[in-house]
């Protein structure tokens, strides 16, 4: 009859509608799965095609609008140039970028070129020997470092989520004050474990060299190495900490003085290894790093008791 053929017209019409709103649903889904990060952007805009019509039915009412579909992923017409063209970049979210730009290339800088200076030093002046447990003892170092380092980026995903918030109460103040005092618990403890693993490179000295003189050496530098390693978990704590206040500019001070002063010790170092008036060695150098180890350790934790006696000091006045 034609009424049954109608019903049956309108169910299969119903049908293709469904099936393309469904598609358009995943293409949606898909774009955004692969969107990339918002610093860059490739934006690529795709009209959907009409569906296919049933055999026997009417168009009219069966095609769909056509709509414009944002497809935005790294597979979508995305080359290398064109991800990092400049056009392409997002200049609202490269600017909040720009704060840190400063800081943390001068603490990157800073951090090597103690390394730096004192492997100039061990390859110039000390010997072979020497020059040969120094390779074998960084190479160590190098090995148990990351196990802190860690703890400066844990530090600086869990502080701002504190620090940040605008209300200023008291309760903000001594979660702050909670968070450090955890973070300083987890480096002290992080830096008790690497030093008991240092202090068994004596028993396992054969594994790197058989050479006594070179053994010799190695074992010289170890209390300097211990130390260094001790103090720095709370030293990671303590840095990680100063970037999730966002002290940008107080780290970027320090470094500036240390990118200089340490390579300049190191070389005042190596004058008097070559006037032969004080004996130099392996163990000296890694003294003289692990003493500035300390005062960079000493000088970010008294940074954090100022700043947090002047987070609770606002929340106090915040309160009246």
């Amino acid at each position: 009859s034609k009424s049954s053929d109608g019903n049956m017209k309108r169910k299969i019409s119903l049908f293709w509608k469904r099936k393309d709103s469904a598609i358009n649903e995943n293409a949606s889904g898909v774009s955004n799965l692969l969107s990339p990060p918002r610093l860059f952007r490739r934006t690529h805009h795709k009209s959907s095609e009409a569906p296919m019509s049933a055999p026997g039915t009417n168009d009219t009412g069966i095609r769909t609008k056509k709509k414009s579909i944002e497809i935005q992923g790294l597979l979508s017409n995305l080359t290398l140039w064109s991800f990092l063209s400049p056009t392409n970049l997002n200049k609202t979210v490269a600017r909040e970028f720009l704060p840190f730009v400063i800081p943390v290339i001068t603490v990157s800088i800073g951090r090597i070129s103690g390394f730096i200076a004192m492997s100039h030093v061990a390859s110039s002046t000390l010997g072979t020997y020497d020059m040969a447990a120094h390779h074998i003892i960084f190479s160590i170092f190098c090995c148990l470092a990351p196990f802190v380092d860690a703890i400066s980026q844990v530090a600086q995903t869990f502080v701002p989520a504190i620090f940040e918030k605008k209300e200023r109460s008291l309760e903000r103040a001594m979660a702050l004050r909670q968070t450090i005092r955890n973070f300083r618990i987890v480096g002290a403890g992080f830096g008790a474990l690497l030093v008991a693993l240092v202090l068994r490179i004596p028993s396992m000295s054969s594994i790197f060299t058989t050479d006594p003189l070179v053994v010799e050496s190695m074992n010289g530098a170890i209390p300097g190495v211990a130390l260094f390693l001790f103090v720095n978990g709370l030293m990671c704590a303590g840095e990680g900490t100063l970037l999730g206040q966002k002290d940008l500019k107080f780290l970027r001070n320090m470094y500036a003085i240390f990118v200089f002063a340490v390579p300049a010790y190191m070389l005042r170092l190596k004058y008097h290894a070559l006037a032969g008036d004080k004996p130099v060695g392996v163990g000296t150098m890694w003294a003289a790093f692990a003493a500035y180890n300390c005062i960079r350790t000493f000088i970010w934790h008294l940074r954090l008791t100022q700043l947090q006696q002047q987070t609770e000091n606002g929340a106090f006045v915040g309160t009246k």
